[in-house]
């Protein structure tokens, strides 16, 4: 560990959002919408920063502020954590997995349930906590972007919550194939904007939403995972610390000590970060993000950006981005819209480059057949963003010795990968309930 020998934890949540600055791999240089930065060399750039135009420069600092207020506030805290339990239904469950562990004959398996959160994943947890500040800073509109729906389904829930005007960017590729979740917004009085540029997912979606900031710098941008500029990455990651918190009770509680491995998905970060962050200066709890592998290893064909990716600069942070030979970015794959992002969280970057978390990946059919192996054994049905992470896990736990425990991070269910889910096991049912739909219709 550098940066004058700090606790992870004091290095993630200080004040300047910079993490790390001397790193191994090389630097790719500015990217994308900001090639116009100049590239630093990689000992000259930490991960993270405030890559912005200067229009947004003062909203990002009154937000910067009011976090740093705030997070240390009694009163914010205790209104964050009666609204964590009275609104999204936490602590969510600890759930142990007897008879998976008994068919791969290895560690014990337990997931944490972040599905039963109000909204179907992890993802109220910030964006309780942001509206909140939104709150406290007398803010009346509200703009977000959406990959998978759960973020996007979030806030359009606080929103409608604490009555406040919500607009939803949302790539159009995702609008289509995460219907469901356009619905609910829709529903909960969010104006939901299908985004037809570029690749159409979710960095495209970030992108939309970061232009409507410009042009509406008195709205607040509720970001929706550990990424983007400071203050984003750590005040996401403080926010969504509470699901480490509750498993590291849980496990002593069930077990009489912590896991020896936790495991999550990884697409910007926030719900990895949420399970690693109590645990990252426990040296004894191995720590693995699983990244989508989508269906195969050349460029677009996967969202694998520790594995793939090159370091740069692009919607206002410094990271691992996927990118072509020209240094712009490249598209991306996955069967979980979640997952289906050019970057990740600069926290992650810098834990890969210290070599605190472990980077894996996991295909489509792997997460897909995670998903049937889940549900018909333990009754669980996982969304496919933390499919990808029981993949990966079913492969450790059956090579591990019974004594050993391992926790996944269940960070959303699977009702809102329905269309995605039924066409590759009940294809045919799916055209039958679609034809039915269409021949009865009003």
């Amino acid at each position: 560990m550098n940066q004058t020998a700090k606790t992870y934890k004091d290095i993630i949540l200080n004040t300047l959002g910079t993490f790390g600055g001397s790193n191994s791999r090389q630097l790719a240089g500015a990217v994308g919408a900001d090639r116009n930065v100049p590239p630093p060399s990689a000992t000259e750039l930490p991960y993270g920063g405030t890559y912005i135009p200067e229009v947004l420069l003062p909203s990002l600092q009154e937000i910067a502020a009011a976090f740093d207020h705030f997070k240390f506030d009694e009163g914010f805290l205790a209104d964050f954590a009666d609204t964590l339990r009275t609104f999204s239904g936490r602590p969510t469950a600890f759930t142990p997995l007897p008879r998976l562990s008994a068919e791969f004959g290895g560690a014990q398996i337990f997931l944490k349930n972040e599905g039963l959160n109000h909204t179907g994943a992890h993802k109220i947890t910030h964006c309780i906590g942001q509206i909140l500040l939104a709150q406290r800073l007398g803010k009346q509109r509200i703009i977000a972007e959406t990959g998978a729906g759960q973020h996007g389904y979030a806030t359009a829930a606080v929103c409608a919550r604490f009555g406040l005007d919500c607009t939803v960017y949302m790539g159009k590729k995702d609008y289509e194939r995460q219907r469901p979740n356009v619905y609910w917004m829709e529903l909960l009085g969010t104006k939901v904007v299908a985004v037809k540029e570029g690749s159409q997912t979710l960095n495209d979606a970030v992108i939309a939403a970061f232009k409507d900031w410009v042009a509406n710098p008195d709205s607040y941008y509720l970001l929706g995972s550990a990424v983007g500029p400071h203050p984003y990455p750590a005040m996401n990651t403080f926010f969504q610390k509470v699901v480490g918190e509750e498993i590291r009770q849980q496990c002593i509680e069930t077990t009489g000590r912590l896991p020896d491995y936790c495991v999550a998905c990884v697409g910007g970060g926030s719900n990895a970060m949420g399970m690693f962050f109590d645990f990252l200066d426990e040296e004894q709890v191995q720590l693995v993000g699983v990244e989508a592998g989508g269906h195969g290893t050349q460029p677009g064909e996967h969202a694998a950006k520790l594995r793939d990716g090159k370091r740069g600069i692009f919607e206002g942070y410094h990271s691992y981005f996927l990118q072509d030979g020209d240094g712009n970015i490249a598209a991306t794959h996955s069967v979980s819209a979640g997952l289906d992002y050019c970057g990740v969280s600069p926290i992650l970057a810098y834990l890969a480059d210290e070599g605190r978390v472990k980077f894996e990946t996991a295909n489509d059919e792997a997460a897909l057949s995670a998903v049937k192996k889940l549900a018909q054994t333990e009754g669980i049905i996982p969304a496919l963003e933390s499919a990808h992470a029981f993949a990966y896990a079913f492969e450790l736990a059956a090579g591990l010795t019974k004594d050993k425990i391992v926790v996944v991070n269940a960070s959303g269910r699977g009702e809102k990968d329905l269309f995605i889910t039924m066409r590759h096991f009940q294809e045919e049912n799916l055209k039958a309930y679609a034809q039915h739909l269409l021949q009865h219709q009003k």
